[in-house]
């Protein structure tokens, strides 16, 4: 199996059926974890029929512990060479990560960023949103030599053994800060690809809060400084563990 794609969702109705036709439309080997992650509207009832596909998983959570506990969950049943993290909602667009895998593959890459700000024509939601991204993306770069330009992009795609060894913690929205922290510490270079994106509004299901950018701070702070492990990386992989200098 080439790709893992991992989907929590949360009261996403609307948008669920929609983005999941899209993924099971790309010209990809792949696999789909959805995490019905304590939905209380009709997320499950309209994604049910896609568990009669062979290569989706329907997981079905009945209290909502986060979506970095939702990704987990997803992480510990993947069994692609890659593993990618898919929102509910269509703010981005599936036929990105065609690509993301097409620049792994060829550079056999450890992980792959999709990056907003490297799309000039990306929207952006509110602009508290647009400057807490690029702070968050100027504290990671200051804390990790990670050289990258959208620390909170939801697409980062990582080879599924590194993911796996990375013994996630998170249970919320930290799961980005705290990647980019990992792979930061062990001295993994990230690649990144301009991706489109198509903002929702509050009033649309946009979940992500003020206190998350609080907590995106604190845990890049706190993985700079505590003990680590350094992860497992095959040795066939050795120049794409080597980090922008």
């Amino acid at each position: 199996m080439l790709l893992t794609i991992i989907m929590p969702l949360y009261n996403e109705e609307a948008t669920a059926p929609l983005i999941i036709k899209q993924i099971l439309e790309l010209p990809l080997e792949l696999e789909l974890i959805v995490i019905d992650n304590g939905s209380v509207d009709a997320t499950g009832e309209v994604i049910r029929p896609f568990d009669k596909r062979s290569n989706v998983r329907i997981i079905t959570k009945k209290e909502n512990r986060g979506k970095g506990d939702a990704i987990k969950t997803g992480v510990a049943l993947a069994t692609g060479k890659y593993t990618i993290i898919q929102d509910g909602d269509l703010e981005y667009d599936p036929q990105d990560i065609v690509g993301m895998v097409d620049i792994a593959e060829k550079e056999q890459a450890l992980a792959v960023f999709g990056s907003r700000r490297l799309n000039p024509q990306s929207g952006i939601s509110y602009q508290r949103y647009l400057w807490g991204g690029k702070f968050l993306t100027f504290l990671a770069n200051l804390l990790y030599p990670v050289h990258i330009t959208d620390e909170s992009t939801c697409y980062k795609m990582i080879r599924t053994d590194i993911m796996k060894a990375m013994n996630l913690e998170a249970s919320r929205f930290e799961f980005c800060p705290e990647v980019v922290a990992k792979l930061g510490r062990n001295r993994i270079k990230i690649f990144e690809t301009p991706i489109r994106y198509r903002p929702r509004k509050f009033e649309e299901g946009k979940k992500i809060r003020w206190i998350d950018g609080i907590e995106a701070i604190w845990t890049l702070l706190k993985y700079r400084f505590v003990p680590f492990s350094k992860l497992a990386i095959e040795k066939d992989q050795k120049a794409s563990e080597q980090s922008h200098e």
